[in-house]
């Protein structure tokens, strides 16, 4: 591997990899850890040339830059490689000329937490666990689920009762032990939390482990590389516990550090109104503080963020900002990117979107400005706040002359 360390954004202090902490030993839970590279070695020993030769499309193909040994066991579910549409009536429409959408919905198991999942797996298998755990509101847990199943490993999920019943059918036929936690995701996550130290089970919690920003970070990389090196103004992403835009963040800061880009894009991150602690901790410049959890976003609706720094630093660090939006915006975002882009999002994959265009309409985003507004997750998983944000069908009995009536009524016809 190209790891050079670990090291703790509390205290500063080095940790080698094969110590075998998630996070600090001197500082606890709050001291998160992060993995460092050498920067020097992988400049040398790869380049962009080498990269455009490789036929391999998914994430793997950024090994260099990811935390696992070259060619060690890996799930083989075709994560990443998704992909960014120009979106030019979607833009003339909300007074965006130059929008891109990455639609990250498409992969496997139609999230992009699939790449943090894949490295998770890919940790455990190299570690010799048997059996991976999180707590989830929903996508986490299915892509666990899919990719744990995938290389052959035991998953044991928790998730909150929230949790839609499409994420939850995907858990079962993916042959996970879900575990119905009577409460909040807090609960859900402390349960899990002690069952993972209880019974040594592969800790997949995101907020936790710091190798599952690095497969997070891919997401930024094809970003990069489908841009040509030359990146965008602006990336728009939704925000739940902050681990998902500081892996965008990482991916661009490693491009940064070994040259193949020029400058870090600006982030935009996105909350619900109804759960919003790391946006309010960004706009008073106070402490992150738990927050109810009063959204149909459920992906997103993370009240006690367990890695709230490193999502701040991801803003303030590109010179970004970060929104809400009211759960109407978000239904409103659905149907919008159904109709000019035939993207189909769910509530918390669309959030970015719906951020976007509050942020437009506020003159934080400049009409000339180049955006990539990430979808992070496939409406398929909450059909439910689908039929929320449209119309019913028209039902029509079978007769030519009535049809004619209810599509003129429509509108579908003159």
């Amino acid at each position: 591997m190209n790891v050079s360390h670990l090291s703790c954004l509390r205290c500063g202090r080095p940790r080698q990899p094969d110590e075998g902490h998630l996070t600090c030993p001197d500082c606890g839970a709050g001291g998160l850890l992060e993995v460092q590279y050498d920067y020097t070695t992988i400049a040398r020993t790869f380049d962009r040339d080498a990269l455009a030769r490789n036929p391999d499309r998914t994430m793997w193909r950024y090994e260099p830059f990811l935390p696992v040994p070259p060619g060690s066991p890996r799930p083989h579910l075709a994560i990443g490689g998704t992909p960014m549409y120009r979106a030019d009536r979607l833009g003339l429409e909300i007074g965006l000329p130059h929008l891109w959408i990455k639609d990250d919905g498409l992969n496997p198991t139609g999230s992009l937490k699939d790449r943090a999942s894949a490295i998770a797996v890919a940790k455990a298998l190299e570690t010799g666990q048997d059996t991976v755990a999180c707590a989830s509101t929903g996508n986490a847990a299915s892509s666990l689920a899919g990719n744990a199943a995938n290389a052959g490993l035991k998953s044991v999920i928790f998730v909150s009762t929230r949790a839609p019943a499409g994420k939850i059918a995907q858990l079962l036929v993916f042959g996970a032990t879900v575990i119905s936690v009577e409460g909040t995701y807090v609960d859900a996550f402390a349960l899990s939390e002690r069952a993972i130290a209880d019974y040594g089970w592969y800790n997949r919690n995101a907020a936790i482990n710091p190798y599952l920003v690095e497969g997070k970070k891919t997401v930024a990389l094809e970003i990069a590389e489908q841009f040509g090196w030359n990146v965008p103004d602006w990336v728009v992403v939704s925000v739940g516990d902050g681990c998902t835009i500081a892996g965008v963040y990482k991916g661009f800061y490693d491009l940064l550090q070994v040259g193949w880009i020029d400058r870090l894009p600006r982030l935009l991150g996105v909350q619900a109104e109804g759960c919003a602690p790391i946006c309010r901790a960004f706009v008073t410049g106070g402490p992150v503080e738990p927050s109810a959890e009063d959204t149909l976003a459920d992906s997103i609706a993370v009240g006690y963020p367990r890695n709230p720094d490193k999502a701040l630093r991801a803003v303030k660090s590109t010179n970004g900002a970060m929104i809400t939006v009211a759960d109407a915006d978000i239904l409103d975002a659905m149907r919008l990117l159904g109709r000019t882009m035939g993207i189909f999002g769910e509530p918390a994959g669309v959030a970015g979107m719906a951020g976007l265009r509050r942020a437009v309409t506020q003159g934080l985003v400049q009409k000339g400005e180049r955006v990539t507004v990430v979808v992070t997750g496939n409406g398929l998983k909450d059909t439910a706040s689908a039929a929320r944000a449209t119309a019913p069908p028209i039902r029509v009995s079978p007769d030519p002359e009535r049809l004619h009536e209810v599509l003129a009524a429509a509108n579908v016809i003159r």
